[in-house]
């Protein structure tokens, strides 16, 4: 049995090879998919009305333009899902913010909102998050919205920059240096945003960031490790096959944490990178290289 799904999808392609086909021939090719699972390119009223629960699992940067979409066809009556990791760059908006800016307060609160943590699978719960995980569902509350959408946008920079450590042939160390110091950074920026500390040990903190910024499966340590390999970041982006927001991200928690006065040097080091035109082995090198300071600074 099941349930009746409908997906949207901007490639007619891929829609055509969903309700014809029921595969998807761009991602997952070799995946048959029941035929319950129905596909369209239409965000129009005829879609949404006949729909009971929307998830929205699109990179942040296109959040806004689906909002303003669906905003004239969602009620209070829909349950609404989100699934989105990472900072918007032209405001530096997280995504809730950008749900509650398009949508209005009334329905923005109402909605849910999902984060990984501890696995690429489970997920984190406040009263807009759920942590499940997969073998036996668990919830874990957290009444932190910024926390946890703070962790879950800036673990995939933490993950670029250990990938590249990876890629450069570091080993355990100095890559479990870059995790520590990346979560220290990702608490600055909470915590100057007005998320409680604790968050951070966490699932959606120290779960997530460790899992991403060590794991192959990860896109975003992926992308790292192939620029610390000396690809270029176009050849890597064109090969993924995926999305790694956290290229993205990088270039919107550069400038947050400049406008916020936050200092942040995996961030900058990574969009050194991505952005300034620097040697992936020239930024890890002036990344060790900082002065001392005391470990908490800014905390």
């Amino acid at each position: 049995m099941g349930n009746n799904v409908t997906i949207y999808a901007r490639d007619h392609a891929v829609v055509d090879g969903i309700n014809s086909l029921h595969q998807n021939i761009k991602y997952m090719k070799d995946v048959p998919l029941t035929e319950t699972l129905k596909a369209t390119n239409s965000l129009d009223e005829h879609t949404l009305s006949s729909v009971t629960v929307i998830l929205f699992s699109i990179p942040t940067q296109h959040l806004r333009d689906i909002l303003e979409k669906t905003k004239p066809f969602v009620t209070r009556n829909h349950l609404t899902i989100f699934v989105n990791k990472g900072i918007e760059i032209s405001t530096g908006l997280l995504p809730c913010d950008i749900v509650e800016e398009i949508w209005g307060k009334d329905i923005g609160c109402a909605a849910t909102y999902l984060v990984s943590g501890g696995n690429f699978v489970p997920f984190q719960l406040t009263p807009k998050f759920f942590t499940l995980a997969l073998v036996r569902p668990q919830v874990y509350d957290c009444t932190d919205v910024i926390g946890v959408e703070v962790a879950g946008a800036l673990k995939n920079v933490i993950a670029l920059a250990a990938g590249a450590c990876a890629g450069l042939g570091f080993q355990q160390n100095a890559r479990a240096a870059i995790i520590t110091r990346g979560l220290a950074e990702i608490m600055r920026v909470g915590v100057k945003l007005g998320a409680d500390p604790l968050t951070f040990s966490g699932l959606s903190g120290v779960g997530d960031l460790f899992l991403t910024a060590q794991s192959e499966k990860s896109r975003n340590f992926t992308v790292g490790y192939r620029l610390g390999k000396g690809e270029t970041l176009e050849h890597v982006l064109a090969t993924l096959g995926s999305v790694a927001e956290g290229v993205e991200t990088t270039k919107a928690a550069y400038e947050l944490c400049k406008r916020i006065g936050v200092e942040s040097p995996v961030c900058d080091a990574v969009y050194s990178v991505l952005y300034g035109g620097s040697e992936v082995k020239d930024a890890v090198k002036a990344l060790m290289g900082r002065d001392p300071h005391a470990e908490f600074h800014g905390l």
